[in-house]
């Protein structure tokens, strides 16, 4: 799949870090599984291949792991909404605190927040999600939809954040559950990041089940705040023997903060600008997710939103449905393969003719529709 692809090369923004693959971690709790397993209209979502990407990369078989459809939602954040707030009201009933209904908040750029509101009102409780600017009205309205209390903030990700936690720690019958963490706030995202390990373990029976039981030895993930992608490395990185393939995260430009801060080699802030991958455009890496992060991770790249955009076209004409977050997977694995200086970072990172790539496409299309002649098609 060429004939989309931006006509010129240019230099990508993209780090790559070898050695990453001798570290090692402990491994997410193995009661997470069996735990999405049980709730109703759970299903593995599809993990797909893709020869024709396989032939167009250069490397032996590619597939994607679809997250178009997750327990009823169009994207992957359902794993770690319903396992924190699971673990946040399954101690609070052992605390001996009176029932009642909880305020659940949270901030989102999209998926999140529908995913913690579809979780509070299927068990009863409430939602009040804090929306930054950027984000499609249709995602707000499907949050909205939830019968969650919405307020839309004005400035970035990071101020409706701050505002939320301000929100939630106001009122005694709030619970803050936020997919990023910052010192002093860290367990609840913890859960979130072990919701995620569901996808992984997924993953590698998938590839089992399709004759690949040594695991994929290239993985892409996109990267908002970095919660997915350190699930990402717990699960890869905490093998204490085998395969260990190389990790790659993906992002946008415009909002490029792990990439800035392996290179800084230290956590740092930026400041983000406009993006149509809405879900990925987050200025500050979650306190907990860095140290897997800075450790774990092989590569980063940076891409554009039409790297994007030329990425969900290809995967939408192979029968994948991925909206521009999803397919940041796509579109930073063609960057660092085939872009200026690819030969050179495929040896690094150990990648061949035989070499087996995941893709990560973590929403779909659905996710966040574009109303008509709107650009924007995404969010997290």
């Amino acid at each position: 799949m060429t004939e989309n692809a931006p006509s010129s090369p240019r230099t990508p923004q993209c780090l790559v870090r070898p050695g990453a693959r001798t570290w090692r971690c402990a491994p997410a709790p193995a009661e997470v599984r069996d735990f999405h397993t049980a709730l109703p209209g759970h299903s593995s979502t599809p993990l797909t291949e893709l020869p024709q990407l396989a032939a167009e990369l250069g490397v032996g078989r590619v597939f994607v792991k679809d997250e178009s459809s997750r327990l009823g939602l169009p994207a992957f954040k359902a794993l770690g909404a319903s396992w924190a707030v699971h673990r946040v009201l399954a101690e609070r009933a052992a605390s001996g605190e009176e029932p009642g209904s909880v305020t659940l908040v949270t901030a989102t750029d999209g998926n999140h927040g529908r995913a913690v509101a579809r979780t509070a009102r299927l068990l009863g409780q409430r939602a009040h999600v804090f929306v930054p600017r950027g984000v499609h009205p249709r995602a707000v309205a499907a949050i909205a939809a939830e019968r969650a209390t919405v307020t839309e903030v004005a400035g970035a990700y990071d101020e409706a954040v701050h505002l939320a936690a301000e929100a939630a720690a106001a009122r005694p019958d709030a619970v803050l559950v936020q997919d990023t963490a910052w010192a002093g706030y860290e367990r609840i995202p913890g859960w979130i990041v072990e919701g995620y390990s569901t996808l992984c373990t997924e993953i590698d029976e998938q590839l089992t089940e399709g004759g690949h039981a040594a695991g994929p030895d290239l993985v892409a993930v996109p990267v908002g705040v970095g919660s997915l992608a350190q699930a990402v490395v717990t699960h890869y990185r905490s093998r204490p023997s085998g395969q260990s393939p190389a990790l790659l995260s993906v992002e946008p430009e415009a909002a490029a903060c792990v990439l800035e801060s392996l290179g800084l080699g230290e956590p740092v802030s930026v400041s983000t600008g406009e993006t149509t991958m809405t879900g990925l455009n987050c200025g500050t890496p979650s306190s907990i997710a860095w140290p897997f992060l800075r450790d774990g991770l092989d590569a980063a790249v940076a891409v554009t939103d039409l790297d994007s955009a030329v990425a969900a076209g290809d995967l939408a004409a192979l029968g994948v449905s991925s909206g521009p977050c999803g397919a940041a997977s796509l579109a930073g694995v063609r960057v660092v393969l085939t872009g200026e200086g690819g030969e050179e970072r495929r040896r690094t990172l150990g990648l061949d003719a035989s070499s087996v790539v995941v893709l990560l496409s973590t929403e779909g299309t659905a996710a966040n529709p574009p109303a008509a002649g709107d650009h924007r098609t995404g969010g997290e």
